[in-house]
């Protein structure tokens, strides 16, 4: 869910959470805090709000609402990864922030050509059998790293183009992941190993809904 109307959104790692909060208060005043289904809405007195969403259930101290949602977010959690987009794909699985297990590789798909001209449907075809063999060689490489580990992961991260990642996950052999909580689609470039190695850094950050005033 995107912010409400008139309000930005901005995100900040998770190990930043408490110092950002402290400076919320700091700037705006003692805040209210209401919890809510998928984070905490703060209202300080200036009329400053921020909404904090996060989608992990919250752990912690239930009498204060903002130490449990910083464990909430700083907890290390194993999560799958996948990246899709037609010239390349990575997956992994992520401890925290370090990858434990991944792959990528890129791939040959035809560029687009301008529409006319005699061979236009030839390289419609051409290109969608070449999108087609890439995304099966991206659901191989899951079916090998993620599907062995389905039932230990506690979310799957997607990332790159989502029409990409959806055709990869319908494929029936990553039917063990659909009933993971998803995280994404995070648009990231098309995906190679300092992508895949740095993507936790992009996953795992809070995002927070500020209004006008904040």
């Amino acid at each position: 869910m995107g912010p409400p109307q008139g309000w930005r959104s901005v995100s900040v790692a998770p190990e930043r959470l408490a110092a950002w909060l402290e400076r919320f208060g700091l700037r705006h005043g003692t805040p209210s805090v209401e919890s809510t289904a998928d984070g905490v809405v703060l209202r300080s007195p200036d009329g400053a709000q921020a909404r904090i969403r996060t989608p992990w259930p919250p752990t912690g101290p239930s009498d204060d609402p903002l130490a449990a949602l910083v464990l909430t977010t700083t907890r290390p959690r194993l999560v799958g990864v996948l990246i899709v987009r037609r010239e390349a794909h990575a997956v992994g699985v992520f401890d925290g922030t370090r990858l434990q297990d991944g792959r990528h590789h890129s791939h040959y798909v035809q560029g687009r050509t301008k529409a006319g001209g005699w061979s236009q449907q030839r390289y419609a075809r051409r290109r969608a059998n070449q999108s087609a063999r890439a995304f099966d060689a991206a659901a191989a490489d899951a079916a090998a790293v993620l599907v062995p580990v389905a039932g230990r992961l506690e979310a799957l991260a997607t990332g790159g183009d989502g029409t990409a990642v959806s055709a990869v996950l319908g494929q029936p052999a990553l039917g063990d992941l659909a009933g993971l909580p998803r995280l994404g689609v995070f648009p990231v470039p098309n995906p190679n190993a300092g992508v895949l190695a740095s993507f936790a850094e992009v996953f795992r950050r809070v995002p927070i809904d500020l209004n006008d005033l904040a």
